[in-house]
């Protein structure tokens, strides 16, 4: 379809700008791991299995056709996991349809995925709470979004215990490991709330450091919530994002 074929464009498009820390067909990897939909085989995985799995993960392994569209596998067993666009393209699609019919003022959410148009029922901007990614839980800041989209990509929610040690769902497709650095969390504020949704993946999975910097070279809005030695979480925010 060509919804279906629109979200696999953005996604291979935020690909490409993030050097393949958003990868679609990381599935394989995300189930190796124990976060797909069928229980791994055995945990950690295998180093041989891990090095078969990769051989079938790679965006560049995917080739779009705009006029037909159509997608085609260049490598066998190759999957297709729109898990991180997927839900941010769902609520661009139901701002377009509340605006198409005359809607002016409204706040679309879908799995925490969000777009806000227009000022809310105070005749101020949408607040929109960004969760401290802390045990203790609570807001760590308040975000005032006017026709703008946010979405939040983070490693807390989704963890699982192997050796001793807690593992996040976040797979680095370039490694075909979790990702293990500090970044607790991170939220992008884009035009689009499938761009917001993809963009918070690839920079959750870049880490604060590399993601900061790439975002700020990119002129994207990102709020990074680090997590400090002490148990503490520092923010830190690009220069587009304080604009906003």
């Amino acid at each position: 379809s060509a919804d279906t074929f629109e979200v696999v464009r953005l996604a291979q498009e935020i690909s490409v700008l993030t050097g393949g820390a958003l990868d679609i067909t990381v599935g394989p990897l995300v189930n190796a791991w124990g976060f797909g939909p069928s229980e791994p085989v055995q945990l950690p995985p295998d180093p041989g299995q891990l090095a078969r799995l990769e051989a079938r993960v790679g965006y560049d392994q995917l080739t779009l056709d705009p006029v037909l569209l159509t997608l085609t596998k260049k490598t066998p067993g190759l999957e297709c996991d729109l898990s991180a666009v997927a839900k941010g393209y769902g609520v661009d699609r139901v701002a377009d349809v509340l605006a198409e019919v005359g809607v002016t003022r409204f706040m679309v959410e879908v799995g925490g995925e969000i777009s806000a148009v227009g000022l809310n029922q105070q005749d101020r901007p949408w607040r929109i709470g960004i969760e401290r990614p802390t045990a203790e839980g609570g807001i760590e800041t308040v975000v005032p979004l006017r026709n703008h989209a946010m979405a939040t990509s983070g490693d807390y929610r989704n963890t699982r215990e192997i050796e001793g040690q807690l593992v996040s769902h976040t797979i680095d497709p370039r490694t075909g490991r979790p990702v293990d650095h500090q970044l607790a969390s991170v939220s992008v504020i884009s035009e689009h709330c499938a761009v917001a949704d993809g963009l918070a993946t690839a920079l959750e999975v870049l880490g604060p450091e590399q993601g900061y910097a790439l975002a700020v070279r990119q002129g994207w809005a990102a709020l990074f919530l680090v997590r400090l030695d002490d148990g503490t979480v520092a923010a830190r925010t690009t220069p587009a994002f304080d604009r906003i």
